[in-house]
Formats: structure tokens, C-alpha cells, sequence
């Protein structure tokens, strides 16, 4: 980080807690000036705590609760089960969702800086993916579901956060889940790798559901079309195998 501001001729100031994997101290850091927050003041003036890890946490169940309805509908049995590789997509998915304006409103709310008027853009955003999420658990088969406020914040992460775990305890940890993939019924790749035919005829059977005279299905079909673009471009430049091989591609 430190070198990346370097190269962008920026100095900033990182704001730490006390957890125990940040040692940062005889760091020899030009550009990057670390500040620790005092102990027990982390779920006060963090803003990480006062609102950037809740939208973080709304974008990805939003992602898994859309799955989940998915599933359901394809009546899988486990309609919640995942892959590692699709939840880091979605983590990574998530955050690139959150805006700068949504990480800047969290800072104002920790009173670390001056708070200004301004129209509250921020909470509307966060309040419509809420409503989204609402409207996600109420069409799952759930008698009695969780209020939206109880899937973004369970009662285990309430529990001391931070705690350090031995290398012997991340082994263990490791091979209990290796164990209880194997242990499976199902067969992990659900979702066999689609050819280049079986994708377009996909898009192709989507856009001809959309209704162009809809404002939103006009996004959508200007989306779709990219995306077969790009399906496209790239089996063009993949015709035969060694093209498939050069540094190029």
C-alpha cells in the first residue's frame, strides 16, 4: 500500500484497531501514516464498524439469497449450499458495489471529522437493498424467517472478534471441511462449464423475453448484448490451440 501511494504521489493515514495481525510497528512507511485506535473505542469511532462492513454484508446476502431462490426453484436439496470459489465472487462483487459516497457517510458518522448537510443519497441506497432482502426472504420456504436486521448481524459474530487461532487450529479447521466435502451427497459441480453455443442461446432466449417499451428491460437488453460481445470477441480470438496458448490471450 504504501508503495502504491508512493507511485500516485498521495500520503494517507490508515486507521487500525488493536487486533492482533496488525503489527505495523518499525514499519519503515514513507506515504502511509498508521494511527491505532485505543482499546475498548473500536465499536465506536471504527467506521468500519459504523457502517461499511454492514453494506458489505447486505450486498452479499443479497447475492446468497438470490441463489437460494434460484435453488428453490430448480429444487436442489441444500438450497443454500455454495462453493468456495462462487462466495469469494460474490465478496469481491459486493464490495465493488459499495460507493465511495456510502464509505465517506460512514466516516462522517463516526464524528472523527465534520459532518456537512447533505441530502441523505446514502440511506436511501442502503434502505432499498433492505427492501430487496425482505422481499428475498419472504419468496424462500422459511416458516418464521430471521427480520433482515438478524441476517446481516448473527448472534455468533456477536462473540469476541479478533480471537487468535494456532496453526495446529487452522489445520484441524481445514481438514474438518475437506472431511465434510467428501462426505457430500452431492456431486460439487452442479453446474458443468457451459459451452460458447449454450451460452449465447441463453442470452439469445433472455432477450426475447424483454419488452423494450419497459425502461429497465431496455438496461438489461443493452447488458445482455454486451455480453454476448464478449462471449463472441473472445471465442474469436480462441480458434484454434495455439492461439488459445499465446501471451496475448
Amino acid at each position: 500500500m504504501d508503495q502504491q501511494m508512493q507511485d500516485a504521489n498521495r500520503k494517507v493515514l490508515l486507521l487500525l484497531d488493536n487486533a492482533p495481525s496488525h503489527v505495523v510497528r518499525d514499519l519503515p512507511l514513507t506515504n502511509v501514516q498508521v494511527f491505532l485506535f485505543p482499546a475498548n473505542t473500536t465499536s465506536k469511532i471504527q467506521p468500519m464498524d459504523a457502517g461499511i462492513i454492514a453494506a458489505f454484508k447486505r450486498r452479499y446476502r443479497r447475492f446468497q439469497l438470490q441463489d437460494a431462490i434460484d435453488r428453490d426453484e430448480q429444487q436442489k436439496a441444500d438450497i443454500y449450499k455454495v462453493d468456495q470459489l462462487v462466495a469469494m465472487k460474490w465478496a469481491k462483487a459486493a464490495w465493488n458495489d459499495i460507493s465511495s459516497k456510502t464509505i465517506a457517510n460512514c466516516f462522517k458518522h463516526t464524528g472523527l471529522f465534520e459532518r456537512e448537510t447533505q441530502k441523505n443519497e446514502v440511506g436511501s441506497e442502503e434502505q432499498d437493498i433492505e427492501n430487496e432482502l425482505k422481499d428475498a426472504i419472504n419468496q424462500l420456504p422459511i416458516s418464521g424467517p430471521m427480520s433482515v436486521h438478524e441476517l446481516i448481524n448473527p448472534e455468533e459474530e456477536q462473540q469476541v472478534a479478533h480471537e487468535e487461532i494456532s496453526d495446529e487450529d487452522l489445520i484441524k479447521l481445514s481438514s474438518s471441511q475437506d472431511q465434510e466435502e467428501e462426505e457430500d451427497g452431492e456431486v460439487m459441480d452442479e453446474n458443468p462449464p457451459m459451452s460458447t453455443k449454450e451460452k449465447l442461446n441463453v442470452l439469445h432466449s433472455c432477450i426475447s423475453f424483454l419488452d423494450l417499451s419497459n425502461p429497465n428491460h431496455v438496461i438489461a437488453h443493452k447488458v445482455l448484448r454486451n455480453i454476448q460481445f464478449e462471449i463472441r470477441t473472445i471465442e474469436k480470438k480462441q480458434t484454434t490451440l495455439d492461439r488459445y496458448f499465446c501471451k496475448e490471450y
